[in-house]
This record gives C-alpha cells, structure tokens and sequence, in this order.
C-alpha cells in the first residue's frame, strides 16, 4: 500500500472541480464544488446522529437508498439547515447537477456546510453549475478548497493498493475544523475508489471503519447538523467484486482505515483555533469499549485541552477525565506519560505521581504534535482517539462566526 497523489480524482474515472460561485461573501473563496465518476458507482454513506439534521441529508438518505450515485455536489457557507424550503432547494441542486452531467438527479449526493438557519439561495447554484460541470477534471484540490468553511488548511489523500491482482485506489478530501464531536463521523468527508465491491459491502466497511476513526475524534464536544461521510466505488480497477468478507474485504478495510485516519489526524490538528494535535492512546484496558471510553473522554477535556495548549504536565487532569468517563472502577492501576518529537515524560505510575522534570514536560508539551499515553495495566485491549488543544483563538472565530 501507498500514498499517492490526486485526492479524490486519483481512482481511475473520478474528475472534480470547485469554483466560487457567490453563495459566500468572501470574494476570494471557493463555495461550491463536485465530484463525478464517468461510470455508475455504488454508494454507501453515514450520517449525523443530531436530531437537527440538514435538508441535504434527507435529500442524499433518500436519492442513495438504492445503493447507488454518480456526482457528490456540496457548497460551503450556508448549511441549508433550518430553512422552510431547505428540501427544495435540495432537490433543485441536485436536478441542476443531474441535468448539466445527463444523470438522474437521484443518482447525486448533495452536502452543504457553513451557518445554519440562513435560507439558502439557488440563483448562484444554478448560474454556477454549467461552468462547475464544465471544468471537471484532476481538481481534487480545487473541490476540497470549495468546502472549507473555517478549516486553514486542504485535507486530502489517496492509497494505491492490490485486489486480486488489480490495481486500486481509493481518494478522499474532506472539511472539518469546527463544530466536531462526531457521533457517526466528522464534518463532512468525501471518499472515491474504483475497487469493484457491493454496495451492502461498501456500507459495511465504511460503517465499521468510522467506529475507530471519525467517532474518536473531537474539536469541541459539539456534534454537527450536516455532518455526512460518503463513499462512491465505480469498479473501474476491474478486481473480482468484493461481496463478502474475506481477504479481499479486510485488504480494502485497511486501505479505507489508512484514509480515514489521516483524515481524523488532519481535522483534529485543523482545530479552529488550534496550535497541537492531541492524540490519546489507551493501553492495558479491559476491553475495547471501555480503552475508547477513556481515550476519547481525554481529548475531550476542556481541562487537558487547556494544559496542552499552556504546555503544562497538569497529569491529575488526565487522571480525572478517565475517572469520569465509565471506563474503570478505579485508576490505582493507571500509568500516564506525555511523548512527542522532543521525547517521552512519565507523569503518573499506577495512579499516583512520580517524579519528573518540569522543564522537560515542558519540552516534550511545546511540541505541535502530542502523545497522550495511557495504560490501565488491566487488560489487552487497546484505542486511540484525536483531539487538539484549547486556544484563546476558539472563542475569537466563534464569537462572531455569524455576523
């Protein structure tokens, strides 16, 4: 397996674009994007678990029921959420999109990311649409451009790898800085491959694959409207189709789990706001449930994320924040050390202190990328969860993110 180049547009018959299209005030900012697939492809998708949801994922629930879609169309800056005729404008998107590229609308998966409660206007959608459509081609970066919000950075990548002998690829952008506290997966994430598999297979992989992955990651503690994971797999690699498990199944789930994981690694570090990716790996723990109770419980500790961001060993705060979580009965057993670039502290042996350097930590704490390492000496069973530090800069973006 390798990384390759070309996001979405790497597996063979994807093309993409993104284009500014005047839905966002910013002038300078792409808002509007596509993703395309020159051959039918089956389709599998997760959604947010938020009783609020927005009118796109209705729309895209109902349009892939059948397993199957051709174009992901998605704006940024309004989220289309909220809005009396939010499913109208929905549907409208996608019969414009279905119309330019001479698809049923229904074979188009719609997303919209930005305010919510703004009614959406279709007038810069639908004049936007014939040049969208017209300037497909190798534009993975282009189209993660036209979803960002207030994401800094683009969050992009592609893996090569085998399947009975052909040769695959699977590509993904996606969005993501705020607003993030999963409960299915994250912001939104676009996945393309050519691997020939089912549909029912498909959804399998991406549903188990975003328990390990996007539902252990935070920013914020706060789940999103809009939040939509979807994967389009069009066969074009020309491998056997994958239609059960097996070898061949589990070689695609780890390709897919290589994707996904440097995306939960590029939200979390994207953090609005953030200075350090946080990464908490639980150890010793009696069973999987409980290693991701605790790890995810740290990373979203408004007190840990505080002392990461001030570089401060402040271990008790890890201590507390997996005392809270339900994953132990007792912390007498839990040992806690702090590792990154500049080395590895130990902090806490078997839930006690021990002595360390202060200015040592602080070394290892200054670092942009921080391991939180975590053994419950009680078990086998392990879990990793990804999160960032806490800045003054999340209030600043928030404050006023509206107006």
């Amino acid at each position: 397996m390798e990384t390759v180049n070309g996001g979405v547009c790497a597996a063979k018959g994807f093309t993409a674009n993104g284009i500014r299209c005047g839905i966002r005030k910013n002038r300078n900012k792409r808002d509007l994007s596509l993703i395309y697939s020159s051959a039918p492809a089956n389709a599998a998708a997760v959604y947010t678990t938020n009783v609020v949801q927005g009118a796109p994922i209705t729309v895209t629930k109902a349009n892939i029921s059948d397993g199957k879609a051709r174009a992901i169309i998605c704006n940024s800056g309004n989220a289309n959420t909220c809005n009396a005729n939010g499913i109208e404008m929905a549907e409208k998107t996608c019969a414009l999109i279905g119309s330019a590229l001479g698809i049923s609308p229904k074979d188009v998966i719609v997303a919209s990311t930005g305010v919510i409660g703004q009614p959406l206007d279709i007038g810069p959608i639908e004049s936007g649409i014939p040049a969208l459509a017209a300037g497909l081609g190798a534009k993975s970066g282009e189209a993660c451009e036209g979803i960002m919000t207030t994401d800094t950075v683009k969050k992009q990548i592609a893996v090569r790898f085998t399947l009975g002998g052909a040769e695959c690829t699977i590509g993904a952008i996606a969005k993501g800085s705020g607003m993030i506290h999963p409960n299915m997966a994250t912001m939104l994430v676009f996945i393309t491959t050519d691997a020939a598999i089912s549909a029912p297979m498909l959804q399998k992989a991406l549903s188990c694959d975003v328990k390990n992955t996007f539902n252990m990651t935070s920013v914020d503690g706060d789940t999103s409207t809009n939040d939509m994971v979807c994967i389009l797999a069009n066969g074009l690699a020309g491998n056997p189709e994958i239609t059960c498990c097996g070898e061949d199944f589990e070689t695609f789930m780890r390709a897919l789990n290589t994707v996904t994981v440097y995306l939960c690694r590029a939200i979390a570090a994207d953090g609005e706001g953030a200075t350090k990716l946080l990464e908490c790996r639980v150890s010793g723990a009696p069973d999987e449930d409980s290693a991701k109770k605790a790890a995810k419980s740290v990373i979203c500790s408004s007190l840990v994320k505080t002392a990461m961001f001030g570089a401060d060993a402040n271990w008790g705060r890890v201590l507390c924040a997996i005392g809270y979580s339900g994953a132990v009965g007792s912390t007498d057993t839990v040992d806690v050390a702090f590792r990154s670039r500049a080395g590895t502290v130990v902090v806490c042996r078997s839930g006690a202190g021990v002595d360390f350097s202060e200015d040592e930590a602080k070394k290892v704490l200054l670092e942009d990328e921080i391991e939180i390492l975590v053994d419950m000496n009680i078990g086998a069973a392990g879990a990793a969860a990804w999160g960032c530090d806490l800045t003054y800069d999340y209030v600043k973006i928030n404050g006023d993110y509206r107006t």
